[in-house]
């Protein structure tokens, strides 16, 4: 794959990501969904919940992807998410994932790391 903007990497990258939700059962709510200055990338329903998912992808990375969600980007994600429950009223299970993907050449890597953080609200 040639090296194309970063802005473009992404849009891919969630691209893979939705397209791998949806053939686990995922119906896909939302991408890149903003509540003021918060964002979800993807926000999925599936038979156990409400799923928030980051996306994080690279191009043949060195690091794992997943790994930069730390805790700052988790909690941004988890008042996202409260905004979303708050203005749409729903009570169902709530899950936070992350989904990362990685393009190396021509192989594209796909991992879902489900329930990969529990809020904690104040």
């Amino acid at each position: 794959m040639q090296t194309k903007g970063k802005r473009a990497i992404g849009q891919l990258g969630e691209e893979k990501a939705s397209a791998y939700l949806e053939s686990r059962g995922h119906r896909i709510l939302a991408r890149n969904w903003r509540g003021s200055h918060l964002e979800v990338d993807i926000i999925s329903e599936a038979s156990d919940g409400l799923h928030f998912v980051e996306v994080k992808t690279r191009l043949d990375a060195d690091a794992a992807p997943e790994e930069k969600v730390d805790a700052r980007k988790q909690a941004r994600i988890s008042a996202a998410a409260l905004k979303y429950l708050n203005e749409s009223g729903s009570d169902r299970e709530v899950f936070f994932d992350v989904v990362s993907v990685t393009f190396a050449g021509d192989e594209t890597q796909v991992k879902f790391f489900p329930q990969a953080w529990i809020p904690m609200y104040k």
